[in-house]
C-alpha cells in the first residue's frame, strides 16, 4: 500500500505542479487583458471627453435658436449668448408693449418683440455650426 500511495502521492504533486503552473499562466493572461482594457478605457473616456467638448460646450446655437422662437419676446436668447445689453432692450420693450398696449401707438409694438425673436431663432437654426459660433460667439454680432 505504501508504494500505491506513493504513486498517489506522486500524481497528486504532479497534477498540483500541472495546476500552478495553469493559474500562473491565466494569472499573466489576466494581467494582459486587464492592461489592454485598461488602454482602451483611456481610449474610450478621452473619445468621450472630447465629443463632449464639441457637442455643446461651446456652441449654444440650438439652446439660442429655440429659446429665441419660443420666449424671444422676453430676450433669453439673447442672454444666453451674453447679449446683456440687448436682452435688457427686447425685454423692456416688451413690458412697455405690453403696460401700454391699450393705447393705439404702442399697440403694434407687442408684435416687434416676438417677430424679432422668430427671425433671429430662424436664423440661428439655419446656420451652420461653424458660422453661428464664429458670427454670434467669437464675432459678437448682437443683431440677426
Amino acid at each position: 500500500m505504501s508504494e500505491e500511495n506513493k504513486d498517489l502521492g506522486d500524481k497528486a504533486e504532479e497534477a498540483f505542479d500541472k495546476a500552478k503552473e495553469a493559474a500562473g499562466e491565466a494569472a499573466e493572461d489576466a494581467k494582459e487583458a486587464a492592461g489592454d482594457f485598461k488602454e482602451e478605457a483611456k481610449k474610450t473616456a478621452s473619445e468621450f471627453t472630447e465629443g463632449l467638448k464639441n457637442a455643446g460646450g461651446d456652441n449654444k446655437k440650438i439652446l439660442a435658436g429655440i429659446t429665441a422662437i419660443l420666449v424671444g419676446w422676453l430676450g433669453v436668447h439673447k442672454f444666453i449668448l451674453g447679449y446683456n445689453k440687448e436682452g435688457f432692450i427686447l425685454l423692456g420693450l416688451s413690458l412697455i408693449s405690453i403696460i401700454l398696449a391699450c393705447t393705439v401707438i404702442f399697440a403694434f409694438l407687442i408684435y416687434i418683440p416676438g417677430l424679432i425673436g422668430l427671425i433671429e431663432g430662424i436664423v440661428y437654426l439655419t446656420k451652420s455650426d461653424e458660422e453661428f459660433y464664429n458670427t454670434y460667439q467669437v464675432g459678437k454680432k448682437p443683431w440677426f
